[in-house]
């Protein structure tokens, strides 16, 4: 039987949207939605400039880009119900909320539109409990005018900090899941402070930071690296919680990956002097 809640040691999951709880990069389905075209391209040209902070580039692209000038709430709404979410993100959460001895409180934190997070997670998680880019709009046409806040790079950081901050929490009671390069800030930050990073994704800039790596279509798949590292179970107690609810853990892979980068060195003959010289 679970404890009460006031017994109970809260620890704060933060997780963010785009490729982590979605299959779809909330960009990429607006554009798709509005018929406009090269999304991925105009990233890319942002990227290589440096413009703006990494996983910023649609909210600049909202507010600049003429092609995007026509976007309003209404739409950001509509494109967050085309959203693929992971399987099993509610499952997940009921889960953590019946652990005994641990209260997780749950956000997510993205740089992709407010709007579109609140619509895709609609019913799953509380509009509270989601921290995106917000913008101001125009009263009279709805354009978008400016932008209030982008929870991107060091923003994120920001975020999860007023989050800890706000629950009295310390730092080893902080759980981050991510996917990509935006995440790295905050990832960086959490493991100098000694807490908990989990990368869902294959991405060479996040998997080489985050503590821990968890590659799976399904939401539940998180819980494993929690239930290990936050609850200090052993796998075959996770196996049996797992099956204890009707779910069976198959293709449990633990694998350590070194990123090697492997050529040939230079070949050093020593002259007659007894002075090496790299032959190329």
């Amino acid at each position: 039987m679970s404890q009460p809640n006031s017994n109970k040691q809260e620890i704060l999951l933060v997780s963010d949207f785009d490729q982590t709880l979605s299959f779809n990069d909330t960009g990429v389905v607006l554009s798709e939605m509005m018929g406009i075209a090269g999304f991925e391209q105009r990233v890319r040209g942002l990227a290589d400039i440096r413009l703006v902070q990494q996983g910023g580039e649609l909210p600049y692209l909202l507010l600049h880009d003429p092609e995007y000038r026509c976007v309003r709430r209404e739409h950001l709404w509509a494109a967050g119900k085309r959203i693929r979410l992971k399987g099993n993100i509610a499952r997940m959460l009921e889960l953590l909320e019946r652990l005994d001895a641990l209260r997780f409180s749950f956000f997510v934190v993205s740089a992709a539109p407010e709007d579109a997070i609140q619509s895709a997670l609609e019913g799953i998680v509380p509009a509270d409990r989601i921290f995106g880019t917000q913008f101001r709009h125009d009263p009279q046409t709805g354009e978008i005018q400016s932008i209030v806040r982008v929870p991107a790079g060091y923003g994120k950081v920001v975020v999860v900090e007023e989050l800890r901050a706000l629950r009295n929490l310390s730092h080893d009671r902080v759980v981050y899941v991510g996917d990509g390069s935006s995440d790295v800030h905050v990832m960086l930050h959490l493991n100098r402070h000694d807490g908990h990073t989990i990368a869902v994704s294959e991405n060479p800039f996040i998997t080489q930071i985050a503590k821990r790596t968890v590659l799976s279509d399904d939401a539940l798949a998180v819980l494993v690296p929690i239930l290990q590292d936050i609850a200090g179970w052993n796998s075959a107690r996770v196996r049996a919680y797992f099956a204890a609810e009707g779910l069976l853990l198959q293709n449990w892979d633990r694998v350590h990956t070194d990123w090697l980068t492997i050529r040939n060195a230079p070949l050093h003959v020593a002259d007659a002097g007894g002075h090496a010289e790299a032959v190329q």
